[in-house]
């Protein structure tokens, strides 16, 4: 369609990562207008399997690299806009997977305040996928293999949340909301 793309990479569990793909990314593309926080580590566990080196290594990816991103996003432009990924699970307190949830929680908490310190120019905002794909059955405890109860009965697709992402990015006048993209999930 005439677009252009570029790939850039960098090792976001650490500052240097974060800011080295930042830079790498706007020396290919030139000025940034949109940053979308993707990237996550999924390890469950209950807590008295978590290690602390495992929880610092998802919190590092989870929530301090999309820190890092924004920070360096908003020191190259005034105007944008960003959106995080987030976990239909932040609206409970869904036990086996504590590590993962607080990051993710934190990362909610991070896209309000951000909103306010990046407003008037730059919008933030998260979407809060549900269980879009099937997870890989051998990978995961039983209760996490299931989607579990979804209210319309559906799982929502991967174009369902990039909808929802386009939109966030395209809505000027919205920014610290997170839309769920779950089925109706976060509502149980």
């Amino acid at each position: 369609n005439g677009g252009r793309a570029w790939t850039v990479a960098g090792d976001l569990a650490t500052e240097r990562g974060c800011v080295s793909a930042m830079k790498l990314a706007r020396r290919s593309a030139g000025r940034l207008d949109i940053l979308v926080n993707n990237a996550s580590v999924f390890d469950c566990g209950d807590i008295a399997g978590t290690d602390g080196a495992g929880a610092i290594a998802g919190l590092r990816v989870n929530l301090l690299a999309p820190l890092l991103l924004m920070r360096e996003f908003a020191g190259q432009t005034s105007s944008g806009g960003i959106v995080n990924l987030l976990d239909t699970r932040i609206a409970g307190n869904q036990p086996g997977c504590a590590a993962y949830l607080v990051s993710k929680k934190a990362l909610a908490d991070l896209t309000r305040i951000a909103a306010l310190e990046l407003a008037p120019g730059i919008t933030v905002n998260g979407v809060a996928p549900g269980p879009v794909l099937p997870p890989v059955a051998g990978n995961l405890p039983l209760h996490l293999r299931k989607a579990g109860k979804l209210p319309l009965g559906r799982r929502p697709t991967p174009a369902d949340v990039a909808g929802a992402v386009v939109f966030l990015l395209g809505a000027e006048t919205v920014t610290g909301q997170i839309i769920f993209v779950d089925g109706g999930q976060h509502l149980l």
